[in-house]
């Protein structure tokens, strides 16, 4: 049976390859960008089974009023993403405050804004799944992304707290934590900071660390299966090496809790 989509984000990079990856299996799809222009060939090639949809996530007003929309037209949503999100590159220090706001409004409260606004429809239904695009940024940092990746742990410690409190309404909640992917996400659709000279032998220093780029096309058939799964997992990682990669990490943070763990116990008191 044909599934609804919501999907933010929907006009390039992961949104574009899962709204794509839907419609063509006969799926239908309100896809939110902040052109909605950026859909017309979808429109063209699946006419009524796409609703365009311009909005900004950060406006709580238009994302709730997106939502309804998208339930208006279609009747019913099944499948919500909160795709919407960009990258900050640059040191803490450099980050300006506007720009910490920005990235926190669209990484985080774009994706609390539609998850509040659908939850209701959704514990109506007593169905329904909710998949948030984190990161592997969501569970370990690199220097050069804090503000990034403080945006994508918060999302996932909200997620993962209300994955707990919609499963007894029927509600599935995903976190799909991709790796490195040739999206626009480190290009076009960047922020970079102004730079501080101080940084500059730091930079020189990582210039040379290179990483594999996943193709995003090749996703599709993994989010497929994510949103057909039965019980499908509360987190994922899309690609090849975050697992070990975040097992390493975990690994050293339990051997470090462990070696400081006497002076933890006597922080406590008696």
């Amino acid at each position: 049976m044909a599934k609804t989509w919501f999907i933010t984000g929907a006009s390039k990079g992961f949104g574009r390859e899962w709204a794509e990856a839907a419609l063509e299996r006969g799926d239908r799809v309100a896809a939110t960008s902040r052109s909605a222009a950026a859909f017309d060939d979808l429109v063209e090639k699946y006419g009524d089974a796409v609703l365009p949809l311009r909005v900004d996530v950060a406006d709580r007003t238009a994302a709730f009023e997106a939502v309804q929309q998208a339930i208006d037209t279609f009747g019913e949503l099944e499948v919500v993403i909160n795709n919407a999100g960009y990258g900050l590159f640059g040191m803490v220090e450099e980050v300006t405050e506007q720009q910490a706001r920005d990235q926190i409004e669209i990484n985080v409260f774009g994706a609390l804004w539609v998850t509040q606004a659908v939850l209701p429809h959704l514990r109506a239904r007593g169905s329904g799944h909710i998949i948030q695009v984190s990161s592997i940024a969501g569970l370990t940092s690199l220097p050069g992304l804090g503000i990034y990746h403080a945006s994508k742990f918060a999302l996932e410690g909200f997620t993962a707290s209300l994955a707990a409190e919609v499963k007894g309404f029927g509600i599935k909640v995903t976190l799909v934590e991709p790796a490195g992917y040739a999206t626009e996400w480190a290009g076009p659709s960047a922020v970079q900071t102004e730079r501080l000279p101080a940084y500059d032998d730091f930079r020189a220093a990582m210039s040379g660390i290179s990483s594999r780029r996943g193709d995003p096309s090749a996703t599709r058939a993994a989010i497929l299966t994510v949103v057909d799964a039965q019980q499908p997992p509360l987190r994922i990682f899309f690609g090849d090496g975050p697992l070990e990669r975040i097992t390493k990490e975990y690994e050293a943070r339990l051997d470090e809790w462990r070696n400081w763990d006497e002076v933890s116990k006597a922080a406590f008191g008696s």
